[in-house]
């Protein structure tokens, strides 16, 4: 039975990845904060259902010393780090803090695993945020980096650093350029969820209005349970490489606006207002990947249209509502389409 480490376990993409690891024989182990422990009603929400079957170790990725502990006492055979502040807007408002856990993060835990388990197979989580301003679209793994936010940031020295260790120490180890993934396990800050959140929220006549940035920035939208799949397949291979992983599909905040209302019988054009606080200081317009490489070393294919990831997540968030208020539950087998 190998043994995974997952970084990240308790968050979308981390959870998604447990149960696939699961499902393929794994035992799978999951670095979390102590509070997470101390208060897993709040905190472990997304994995509850597994937790019968994950080992869980309190860890910190700001802390060398409990890195090492962890990896110190299990022999892993694949560390997924998944782990970051990964909001971009939080990023701007804390880059401190995004630099700190990001950055050094990433680099205790290359640290750690060459110190103790060089053998450990290393998958780090990169993203589209990387790169910004676009010399090229579509872009592939060859494209130049010039990323338009302290997160961007972060994720391209964590990259490098990956890159490092795979070549100064020949260490296996990957970098997944994922573009923007979603699902119901989205976190409400995040632009999709506040979206499918709030078409549930206005259904049910709680909120009245959706205030957003951007409506035309344009982005490559896939289902984070896809996702992970690719995360999985990086590490079977012989030799280590970069992937882009992504549809090869571009979508407005304004597309995802119209049909996620359209799902609940409604008209985004009579909820959503710009709202120029939601705008980036610098912003990204236009991202959309390549993952022709994905597609032939792996074999992934993505599984979910982008219609069917918006049409899961609002019905997900009116159903979570319907089961709070049963009230609501006799509106939503009357009218959501």
């Amino acid at each position: 039975m190998k043994k995974a480490l997952i970084t990240g376990i308790t968050g979308q993409d981390g959870s998604y990845l447990a149960e696939h690891l699961i499902n393929l024989g794994y035992e799978v182990h999951g670095i979390v904060r102590r509070v997470a422990l101390e208060q897993p009603e709040r905190r472990l929400g997304r994995i509850a259902h597994l937790q019968d079957k994950l080992k869980l170790h309190s860890g910190s990725l700001e802390s060398y010393p409990s890195i090492f502990h962890v990896i110190s006492r299990h022999d892993f055979d694949e560390c997924y780090h998944l782990a970051a502040q990964s909001f971009v807007a939080e990023s701007f408002a804390d880059g401190f803090s995004t630099m700190s856990v990001n950055v050094d993060g990433t680099h205790y835990m290359l640290a750690a695993l060459r110190e103790l388990r060089p053998e450990c197979r290393f998958y780090f989580a990169g993203s589209s945020e990387m790169f910004g301003r676009v010399k090229e679209t579509p872009q592939t793994e060859t494209t130049p980096f010039h990323p338009r936010s302290p997160y961007g940031i972060s994720k391209v020295a964590g990259f490098y650093l990956t890159m490092n260790y795979r070549e100064a120490y020949e260490m296996f180890c990957v970098n997944g350029i994922l573009f923007n993934h979603e699902s119901p396990r989205r976190g409400f800050e995040f632009v999709t969820r506040k979206i499918t959140s709030a078409v549930a929220r206005i259904k049910f006549g709680l909120q009245s209005e959706l205030r957003l940035g951007n409506l035309d920035a344009q982005r490559d939208w896939g289902h984070a349970a896809d996702y992970v799949r690719s995360m999985h397949l990086m590490l079977q291979q012989e030799q280590p490489g970069d992937y882009v992983v992504a549809t090869g599909e571009t979508h407005t905040v304004r597309e995802f606006c119209e049909l996620a209302f359209s799902q609940a019988g409604l008209d985004y054009r009579d909820y959503v207002t710009v709202d120029r606080q939601f705008y980036r200081p610098s912003e990204v317009d236009l991202l959309i990947g390549d993952a022709r490489k994905a597609r032939r070393v792996l074999s992934w294919e993505p599984h979910q249209t982008f219609r069917q990831l918006v049409s899961e997540m609002v019905h997900s968030d009116l159903e979570s509502l319907s089961r709070m208020n049963p009230a609501h539950a006799s509106l939503l087998q009357e009218s959501v389409r």
